[in-house]
């Protein structure tokens, strides 16, 4: 097969899968070793204890096994892979600042436009950097920041120390060890007591090199009484070779604060996303972690709640969509560690040509939390015989007064359903289509309408073909 076919195979109607002939302005060697984390220290100007960070976590990758259970992830080859690559120099405050190839794939993602409408501020990473960010003066003013997290370290460097690593510590997973060695750009959002962010935030990654790897590193910290919803999307070209994408996301959630975090993620399918997104809420906090899960290979992200606080709350609402070749391994975790904490975890999947959706999750309650409530509800949706669904739930109680509720539905587009439409004049795609829609309905309606609009129309795009 020649690599055109592959690539053809594997876009699969994946309009974002264009690539640009990039100029980088350094690009690490492939491989990751000692000399390659130094280099990235090196080269952003980092202080000791960042170095010494980086340092650490590089060590507790190389001892760290891959993991023994979920995806297969043997095609990962950390020798035949970039991890870092700059393309610009700097974040840009202006778009007629960035370099041309690269405002106008951003211009092809729509995303200039989007700020102009709807958005408080953006941040747009492209490959290992962040080449655009803006925060709109009024909520400067107000204190608020937001900023690559690489400007936050030269900054902020009291916020980044105290904070980062301390919700997703460096030795928490194969990849979240790998990230903090490697991380580069992401969002540092800091929110001071009672200033309410009512316009969303947006971040914006786009992977555009062959064989790399993208490391962004995330850090909200929400003081008291705030409010701010940040909303991240992201695409890559299509290549025969595969790229990895290994965030990292750490939410601080102080006494009264709320945060919503959206994710409307549309990789292309050779794409391993491997992801460790964190929350930890305080007294009578409330975060929201809205994920909308369509392309990549692989998947595997469990966005994690602990409710630290006396009637902290925290809610999951999921969605994962997998098609031909694609395995989504999604779920949640909601960890009670304080009294009258809730949770609810609402996940649904859908599997067409043979794609294999998985919920894995685990609600815990532990000792001494009394009045704990969670509830657990998963939905898969099966578009025909070749595609599956799986459920890995796990219940950790240790207080009798918790209650907990656990649900989970399998269905299946039916004949009948089809034809119950059909019969009123419907076409049979059209029918497919409402259906589905019916079904991602509870996860659309809680994402901003111009959100909700291109998750719809990524649904229908995946739908094409699709015969119920």
């Amino acid at each position: 097969m020649t690599e055109r076919k592959a690539v053809d195979i594997m876009s699969d109607g994946y309009k974002w899968g264009f690539h640009d002939e990039a100029e980088y302005l350094f690009k690490t060697e492939k491989g990751l070793s000692r000399a390659v984390v130094e280099e990235i220290a090196g080269i952003k100007e980092e202080p000791q204890w960042m170095r010494d960070f980086r340092l650490h976590a590089l060590e507790l990758f190389e001892k760290k096994p891959m993991p023994a259970w979920g995806p297969d992830l043997s095609d990962i080859r950390f020798d035949d892979m970039y991890y870092y690559a700059r393309a610009s120099d700097r974040a840009e405050r202006d778009w007629k600042d960035v370099p041309d190839y690269i405002r106008r794939t951003f211009d092809r993602l729509g995303i200039p436009e989007a700020e102009q409408k709807f958005l408080a501020g953006v941040g747009a990473q492209y490959d290992s950097e962040v080449v655009y960010h803006n925060l709109r003066e009024e909520l400067s003013k107000q204190g608020v920041i937001f900023v690559d997290t690489d400007t936050a370290v030269r900054e902020y460097p009291d916020l980044v120390r105290r904070y980062m690593g301390t919700i997703v510590p460096s030795g928490d997973n194969k990849f979240a060890a790998l990230n903090s060695a490697v991380w580069s750009g992401g969002s540092f959002v800091y929110v001071p007591e009672g200033v309410r962010v009512e316009i969303p935030l947006q971040a914006y990654f786009r992977i555009n090199a062959e064989n790399i790897g993208q490391f962004e590193r995330t850090l909200i910290i929400a003081e008291p009484g705030s409010f701010v919803h940040y909303i991240e999307g992201c695409t890559a070209p299509i290549y025969t070779t595969n790229s990895l994408h290994a965030a990292v996301v750490e939410v601080i959630v102080k006494k009264g604060a709320r945060v919503r975090y959206s994710t409307v993620q549309n990789w292309s399918t050779n794409v391993f996303n491997l992801v460790t997104k964190r929350s930890a809420v305080y007294e009578d906090g409330v975060v929201e972690w809205v994920d909308g899960n369509l392309g990549s290979r692989t998947t595997m992200k469990y966005p994690g709640i602990y409710l630290m606080g006396r009637g902290a709350h925290g809610e999951v609402l999921s969605l994962s969509f997998a098609g031909r070749g694609q395995h989504q391994d999604t779920g949640a975790k909601a960890i009670h560690a304080a009294p009258y904490t809730s949770s609810v975890i609402t996940a649904k999947s859908i599997s067409k040509d043979g794609g294999r959706a998985s919920y894995r999750g685990l609600v815990k309650a532990a000792r001494g939390a009394k009045g704990v409530k969670s509830s657990v509800r998963c939905d898969a949706l099966l578009m025909d015989d070749d595609s599956r669904s799986d459920t890995y739930p796990t219940m950790d109680i240790e207080e009798q007064s918790a209650l907990i509720a656990h649900e989970a539905t399998v269905s299946k587009v039916g004949e009948e359903q089809l034809f119950y439409l059909q019969s009123r004049g419907i076409e049979q795609q059209e029918a497919t289509k409402m259906i589905v829609n019916g079904f991602v309905e509870p996860v659309v309606k809680e994402l901003p309408m111009e959100y909700a609009v291109e998750l719809n129309r990524l649904i229908e795009l995946q739908l094409e073909g699709a015969v119920g």
